[in-house]
């Protein structure tokens, strides 16, 4: 299975008046953490767009379990991977590491979304291509 790891540096503007980061912008990071995650595979965002005829790769479920707060000046290890892959969508699981503790489980449900081929102002699922899938079970 591939995975992806990245060191993130938690900055100023990540943190709250108690100085912990602000939740929402952990969900960003993982956002980024997806799209860097297929770049690495050799499938940049914009390519898989392009290449297929999507509209986007939007996330439809998200959800996280926090265990270790991090603050200002903290370095963080997000490992991303994909867990399992359907028709037209898969599900990334994030864990983030503060050394060598766990310190957040996340998990996100994204869709491969094109538009409808009997009516384009309408958006419908795409289906995953194969090459894809290989890529991220295989390595």
């Amino acid at each position: 299975m591939f995975v992806h790891r990245r060191d993130v540096q938690i900055q100023w503007g990540d943190c709250d008046p108690a100085n912990i980061v602000y939740y929402p912008r952990y969900f960003a990071m993982f956002d980024d953490s997806t799209s860097i995650m297929f770049e690495a595979a050799g499938f940049s965002k914009q390519d898989i767009v392009h290449k297929y005829g999507l509209v986007g790769i939007p996330m439809v479920d998200t959800r996280a379990k926090f265990y270790i707060a991090s603050t200002h000046g903290d370095w963080i290890t997000i490992e991303s991977r994909i867990e399992s892959f359907g028709r037209s969508s898969f599900d990334v699981v994030h864990k983030v590491f503060k050394g060598e503790a766990l310190a957040i489980e996340a998990f996100e449900k994204r869709v491969l979304v094109g538009r409808d081929s009997n009516d384009p102002d309408k958006l419908k699922s795409a289906p995953m291509p194969q090459e894809i899938i290989d890529k991220f079970l295989n390595g």
